[in-house]
């Protein structure tokens, strides 16, 4: 398996395999596939990385700036998906240790995310109580800095992600 840039040509494809992924997920409200494209469609894609085995697409992960209290340089990541048959086989994983390792090198201050504390805290992000988004529960906001303290202040993501601010 390779972790590598999305290709131009698969943006179909990384929809088909987003809308798949997040079809029975519980948290899921069925938008996560416009997001992406929302965010191709607008350049607003920093990172958008596919898990390719053999010329199969098995798991994307994009990543898009976002403002912490009006300040730029943070990263925003997710959606993240992984194709339900593999989930639970380290695609999810391997797409997550290369975006946290791009990104850090690329200067970004750290990696913002709303979700899952059991799943992302092995990768070295923590709870974050001074972010506040609008509708989501502390406990699920998380971030990981890379050269400063933990960011504090109002989170948004891109318009792609239909939120209210």
């Amino acid at each position: 398996m390779q972790i590598r840039p999305e290709r131009p040509e698969e943006a179909e494809a990384i929809s088909a395999l987003t809308t798949h992924a997040f079809a029975t997920a519980p948290h899921a409200d069925g938008t996560e596939a416009q997001i992406v494209e929302g965010l191709r469609a607008s350049s607003a894609l920093t990172l958008s990385l596919v898990a390719d085995e053999g010329g199969t697409l098995l798991g994307h992960v994009a990543v898009s700036p976002v403002q912490v209290d009006g300040h730029w340089g943070w990263q925003g990541l997710g959606p993240i998906s992984v194709l339900p048959e593999r989930q639970g086989t380290g695609i999810g994983a391997a797409l997550m240790h290369a975006a946290v390792e791009q990104l850090r090198a690329s200067g970004a201050h750290g990696i913002v995310l709303v979700g899952d504390p059991a799943f992302y805290t092995r990768f070295g992000f923590r709870a974050a109580p001074g972010i506040a988004l609008t509708g989501i529960p502390p406990e699920a906001i998380l971030a990981l800095p890379f050269h400063e303290a933990m960011p504090e202040g109002a989170l948004r993501f891109h318009e792609a992600f239909g939120l209210e601010y």
